[in-house]
Order: structure tokens, then sequence, then C-alpha cells
């Protein structure tokens, strides 16, 4: 069987992440690591053996300074059972094999231990694409990978299930950032590290004109009262528990003991053929 084509460059990768490191802009992920405590928080319980999964090892570092930080390479750096506590911090959208990451943290995770992921969802950047695709087009009459797929809600919780999570949740949060331009939304992402590193990318240095048609149209579409220009990134909260026969089961169907009319104090009709 013939190995699928990957989807990221990693090297490329590692050379986008290391140029942000000298004048990074992390507020997504100061958001991301903040919104990630609020919920373990939230959850009744004390992690003692805590790991992550995420580039940028200093910065999760100072968030989890007992936790282990595991790069969010291909084949992760864990022991079997190792762990009551794995966090993913916004890298799942550059794997090469997303379900097959998952099935390595839930592996990695002793029986009852818990998972939670902060992925970029299918809304982020979606003014941005849209407006490179449509500069693209008019300039080069065809499309070039560009911006890394991200999945749906409903997808990314799909997932979790498929790589043999018990309890899965997914849920969403939006947030809208405003730029003077493009451009300046660009830089942002550069120094992010997140800018282009698909492996099916053109390795030829685009054109200077993509750009500027590309910020042309957003400014047109997009453009605020203040002139501004909004970017929107959806980040996706996943999480899942490693499975253990103290968990809760769902009933069996037809095993309920109550009807749900008497409990809403209602009549049942029933359905006519």
């Amino acid at each position: 069987m013939s190995k699928p084509a990957e989807l990221t460059d990693r090297n490329a990768l590692e050379m986008h992440r290391m140029r942000a490191l000298s004048a990074p802009a992390f507020f997504l992920l100061e958001d991301t690591a903040d919104e990630i405590q609020e919920r373990l928080n939230e959850v009744n319980r004390v992690f003692k053996t805590e790991a992550v999964v995420a580039p940028f090892p200093n910065f999760w570092a100072t968030h989890f300074p007992t936790a282990k930080v595991v790069p969010d390479e291909d084949l992760l750096d864990f022991e079997p059972e190792a762990h009551d506590l794995i966090v993913d911090g916004l890298s799942l959208h550059w794997s090469n094999d997303p379900v097959g990451q998952l099935i390595q943290i839930r592996r990695a995770l002793r029986p009852d231990g818990l998972f939670l992921g902060a992925v970029f969802g299918g809304q982020t950047l979606h003014e941005l694409r849209s407006c490179l695709a449509e500069a693209e087009i008019f300039l080069a009459g065809g499309l070039s990978p560009r911006i890394a797929p991200m999945g749906e809600i409903r997808d990314l919780g799909a997932i979790l299930q498929r790589a043999g999570f018990a309890l899965p949740v997914a849920d969403t949060s939006v947030k809208t950032v405003s730029y003077r331009s493009a451009f300046h939304l660009m830089k942002d992402l550069r120094a992010m590290g997140e800018t282009n590193a698909l492996a099916q990318r053109r390795k030829t240095i685009p054109p200077k004109a993509l750009f500027a048609e590309a910020a042309k149209i957003y400014a047109q579409k997009y453009s605020m009262a203040d002139g501004r220009i909004p970017a929107t990134f959806e980040i996706v909260y996943l999480t899942g528990w490693a499975p253990d026969e103290s968990q809760q089961k769902p009933l069996r169907p037809g095993s309920a003991k109550a009807r749900l009319a008497d409990a809403l104090g209602t009549t049942e009709t029933p359905v006519s053929d």
C-alpha cells in the first residue's frame, strides 16, 4: 500500500516557527492557554503527570510549569499510560495524521485520564482564504494551496470517537481581530509561525501583485466602519477521556423506567400512519 501524501512540510513549518520567535505574536496562544486553565479548574480532579503537545515549549512551560512539553511531530514522544492529563495547544491542524496523533495521545493517558485540546476550526481566516483565492484566480487563472485545512466542529468531534476517547465533547469559540490592512494580518501570521507550510504549496516565490490584489479585495469586501478589516479565528476545544470502567455508561435503548410525557406533565399523542 502506498504511503499517503503528506499535508505538512515539517522543515518549512519549523523554519517558520523559529522565525516567529524573533518577534512573536502569541495573543491567540495566551487566550487559548487561559481558556484551557479555566476549563481545567472546573474539573474536580488534581492532575499529577501533565503533558502538553505543542510548538513553542518555553511558552507552554510558563503556563504548565510541571508538564512535559512534547513537540507536535508525527510520532509523539510518549510512553504508554504515562500521563493523567494531556493538552494539545493549537497544533493539530498541522498534523499529517490527526486521528493517528489522537490515538497516540489516548494511549499515553492512564485509564480515566483527560485530553483537552484546542484546534483551529473551519471558520478561521475565511476572509483571507476567499480573498487570496479570488486574487489568484484573477491573476493566474487557478489556485494553489495557501492555508492549512481546518475541520468543522462536527468532524473534529467525530475524530475523538474514532481515536477511542470516551465521553467526547467539542465546542467552539470565535474571536474576531481587527487589522489596519491584510498586510498587517499577514505580518501577525508570520509572527505566530502560521504561514504556509503545506507540502503541496508552490515552491516558487509568489508575485507581489498577488498579495496586493488580495489586500485590495479584502478591503473592498470586508472593511468595517472605521476602515479596518476583520479576521476570524475559530478555536474548537476538544475534550475526551481515556476509557475506564469507572466512567458513566449510556443506558441501553428501551431501558427507561419512566415516561417522558409523565415527567413533562403532558399527554402522549401517537403518531398517525
